[in-house]
């Protein structure tokens, strides 16, 4: 793995700027500079990696398997890496990129430790003007915000939250050389992905674990295991093939969709095929029936197997009950995966306080207090609190558009956009899986891929055609916006109270941001707008 010694210096002057060093900017940057544009990338991290440079938390993982949770652009390097488990972990994701960067030489066009502070349109000469923390100065033609989903930690709104005398961490911005809670006394707040996979880890080690819950989560089994070699090599003799098949379903991977409503099976039919889902692992029970994702009934027949689960697996009845989710939906929010996390409530030094019940009054030196005046005295207080999801690494680049309208101005009640790629009043300035598309509700990588290749695609068009600025019109972003609104009413999405609405973050809007039609169809709608000219993008 290679690292940077030195700081790379930003050009002065480019055709595109890229603002991110993950998946997306890696892309993006290797797209461009194949297309013969002058582009170069900054990112905040002091190396490729992007949310997997920044989450080192013990137990980290992606929740898609491996061998789709990768690039398809080069056959080389399908063939030259081998993925080891089938949910990857994050040291072998962050392995995995930086083979990528080294491959393709894409550190020589990156500036990291850097962090990008303003971004200003000139309407006068269809320019950004772009400022870092260290002081660079940049104009480019274009600007792609390849800034992921998951960026910016969110801590909770907690009174006292800076007064712990002990250790605090957020699991998003975890130290690189790691944490030793051995022999402490460590609490956690947050139960869903993350802390789902950094619990079993930190109560291997702490001398007690208390784990904050205000809201349980619908968890079911990884069943994660060493990939089968032989499965694998076969898989790169036919990748094309099976990546051009996720490319065409709704979720970007190779999920097997029911046609029959959970309403019509039988309880025993329904049974068995929950128990051989649980078995197998993997969140493929959303995809079994067609409504498990729009009926409410629907949803809590499988939501009842769940805690049936749960109920079995967890010794104490109570704790049990507590960690039995109720108030949403199955399926309304993420499903998470577990590897241990049941069983971790079995241990001895583990407890579990429903801060639903009793809820968190105040942090103070000692650790935590609770509203019946409970102290949970803390060596060490973890967050697992998630992210400003979406768009909070967007606003933090202060993006100034036409008439100085700002992205948060813009987006007050909620982003809008069109196709996700673009927004009105912001010419030249594009998202990669952002809000508007399928995004984090798909297999990301294949939509980062999509999405970097369109936008890379619509750059060099304008450059054939000799056009210098292409504007989302407000006509296009204000239809976009309802399409995107109108697939998501009917689905159970709109009553979890998770971040997919902002759920996680004071003040935010409660608006369900990603589109639900299917990633299939969703690049459909893309390609025929690229075919027929960019209809809904003003260029001139």
């Amino acid at each position: 793995m290679a690292t940077t010694s030195h700081r790379n210096p930003v050009p002065g002057e480019l055709d595109v700027l890229v603002v991110g060093a993950g998946f997306s900017g890696l892309y993006s940057v290797y797209r461009l500079r194949e297309l013969g544009f002058r582009v170069h990338g900054i990112d905040a991290g002091d190396d490729v990696g992007g949310v997997w440079y920044w989450n080192r938390y013990p137990g980290a993982r992606c929740d898609i398997e491996s061998v789709d949770y990768c690039y398809s652009f080069s056959s080389d390097l399908v063939r030259e890496w081998d993925w080891t488990e089938r949910y990857p972990a994050q040291p072998e994701i962050l392995r995995y990129i930086n083979f990528v960067a080294d491959k393709f030489d894409l550190r020589a066009n990156f500036t990291f430790g850097t962090r990008v502070n303003g971004v200003t349109w000139n309407d006068e000469t269809n320019r950004w003007h772009v400022t870092t923390d260290h002081g660079d100065r940049v104009t480019a033609a274009h600007v792609i915000m390849a800034t992921g989903q998951l960026a910016v930690p969110q801590l909770p709104d907690i009174p006292g939250i800076d007064d712990f005398a002990g250790r605090t961490l957020h699991t998003g911005a975890w130290p690189h050389d790691g944490v030793d809670v051995s022999g402490q006394r460590v609490a956690v707040i947050g139960t869903g992905s993350s802390g789902v996979q950094v619990i079993p880890q930190l109560a291997k080690q702490a001398d007690h674990l208390t784990v904050l819950q205000r809201t349980a989560h619908f968890v079911v089994p990884a069943k994660n295991h060493p990939l089968d070699q032989e499965y694998a090599e076969d898989l790169k003799s036919r990748f094309e093939e099976y990546r051009e098949a996720a490319r065409h379903h709704p979720g970007g991977t190779h999920r097997a969709i029911g046609t029959r409503s959970a309403l019509e099976v039988s309880e025993e039919e329904l049974r068995e095929a929950f128990d051989e889902y649980w078995e197998r692992g993997g969140p493929d029970i959303l995809a079994a029936y067609t409504d498990l994702r729009t009926s409410e009934e629907a949803a809590e027949r499988v939501g009842e197997l769940v805690r049936e689960k749960i109920r079995g697996i967890v010794h104490d009845p109570q704790t049990a009950e507590l960690l039995c989710p109720r108030g949403y939906p199955f399926g309304s929010k993420r499903l998470v995966l577990e590897i241990d996390y049941y069983t971790t409530y079995n241990r001895e030094n583990v407890t579990l306080v429903d801060v639903a019940s009793d809820p968190i009054e105040r942090i103070v030196p000692e650790g935590v207090r609770l509203r019946s005046g409970r102290l949970v005295e803390l060596d060490t207080l973890v967050f697992a609190t998630g992210f400003d999801a979406l768009t909070g690494a967007l606003f933090a680049a202060n993006i100034t558009g036409v008439g100085g309208l700002t992205l948060p101005e813009a987006w007050k009640d909620g982003p809008r956009t069109y196709l996700g790629i673009g927004t009105h009043r912001f010419p030249n300035l594009y998202f990669v899986a952002g809000a508007g598309s399928p995004s984090v509700i798909s297999n990301v990588l294949i939509s980062i891929e999509q999405h970097v290749e369109w936008i890379t695609d619509h750059i060099g068009w304008l450059r054939e055609h000799g056009h210098e600025r292409s504007e989302v019109t407000e006509e296009a972003q204000d239809d976009w916006t309802r399409h995107v609104f109108e697939t998501a009413e009917p689905t159970l999405f709109m009553k979890g109270n998770s971040w997919y609405v902002g759920a996680n973050v004071p003040g935010k809007p409660r608006v369900f941001a990603l589109y639900l039609g299917g990633v299939g169809h969703y690049r459909a709608v893309c390609a025929d707008i690229a075919s027929r000219g960019y209809p809904g993008f003003a260029t001139t």
